[in-house]
């Protein structure tokens, strides 16, 4: 085993903008701190099967600005594959890595924070997901880039719906947690919002969609995906590794709701994977090259197992295990102060 110094980053789940600034991050500092920096291929995947790159400074420059992440992602979770944990184990020794940053929202943290309570392996975490939904921090890397896009859309749709006074619905993604729906709604001046962590409110739903209809002449309503109008759309639907049942089409159950109880045309745009693509918003490439690079000092330090969290004005190191599970959710008190806009 020669002596080199190697730090691993992957970049793990959906992609989002502000992935590869992150990547950038991570190795900026490493090279400083004389590692050598390894980019581990398409998530956890990549550690069970050795897919590797060593990175350049040209790899990570030119990406800066880019959208996605030049790692490549996947939803592998080593937790659900026979042997998967031994592999990654053996692998991550296998490799030399010295480290690993783990650049992920609460699947991929989640696998990160399992490895290091298994196996004590030195990991750190950066927080990533549009959905905004990852504990103990308050900025995940994509969320305000994809909020611009969402809110764009939304401003376009109300063109369209003012010029042919109709209802139009805008589907966009939230699992559990309604931060973006919510968001775009309030930023876009939408008519009304169902998220996922209040019951739909069918009533107050027609009612507001339909005294917009009178007041203005159009409507517009946002969804977001994880919102249940009906559960009967959650059924035998697929699952992916990490038990998730796969989303999107509540957008259109509400438009056809809408259509049948207004008797009104009604229209629906799902933005799907659109609003996770482009390139990175300044607060997005800033923000987490420094949560990248504190946590790679943190490493280097022996300061593991921790999440670079972004809490009150500051990058802070949290403990992953907190995050191993759980999510996000909007707080009741703020789904109650916007709710002015979306009542009566």
């Amino acid at each position: 085993m020669d002596n080199i110094k190697r730090l691993g980053v992957l970049t793990g789940g959906g992609d989002a903008p502000g992935l590869n600034p992150a990547i950038r991050g991570v190795f900026y500092k490493a090279v400083e701190l004389g590692y050598e920096v390894i980019g581990i291929k398409d998530g956890w995947k990549g550690l069970l099967e050795k897919e590797t790159i060593v990175l350049s400074k040209a790899d990570v420059d030119s990406a800066l600005t880019k959208g996605g992440t030049i790692l490549g992602s996947s939803r592998t979770n080593p937790y659900k594959r026979e042997g998967g944990k031994e592999i990654a184990y053996e692998n991550f020794k296998e490799l030399g890595l010295s480290g690993l940053i783990a650049i992920g929202g609460e699947d991929t943290l989640g696998v990160a924070g399992q490895l290091v309570r298994d196996y004590q392996l030195p990991i750190n975490g950066v927080p990533k997901t549009i959905d905004f939904d990852v504990p103990e921090t308050d900025f995940t890397l994509g969320f305000f880039t994809a909020l611009e896009v969402t809110t764009d859309i939304l401003e376009r749709l109300q063109d369209t719906a003012k010029s042919h006074h109709r209802v139009m619905v805008l589907e966009v993604m939230g699992r559990h947690a309604g931060w973006l729906g919510l968001f775009t709604a309030v930023a876009g001046g939408a008519d009304y919002v169902l998220v996922p962590e209040k019951k739909a409110d069918i009533e107050e739903l027609i009612a507001k969609t339909k005294r917009a209809l009178s007041d203005k002449g159009f409507a517009v309503v946002v969804v977001s995906e994880g919102a249940v109008l009906d559960e009967s759309m959650l059924k035998d639907r697929p699952v992916d590794e990490f038990g998730h049942v796969q989303l999107g089409g509540m957008g259109e159950v509400v438009a056809q709701f809408l259509e049948k109880s207004l008797n009104t045309e009604v229209k629906c745009v799902i933005l799907g994977h659109a609003q996770r693509g482009g390139k990175p918003s300044v607060i997005d490439r800033i923000l987490p090259q420094l949560q990248a690079l504190k946590a790679v000092e943190w490493l280097d330090k022996g300061q593991t197992g921790v999440l670079a969290a972004y809490k009150e004005g500051t990058i802070k190191p949290v403990d992953l295990t907190l995050v191993v599970g759980k999510n996000r959710p909007l707080p009741e008190s703020l789904i109650d102060d916007f709710g002015v806009f979306f009542r009566g």
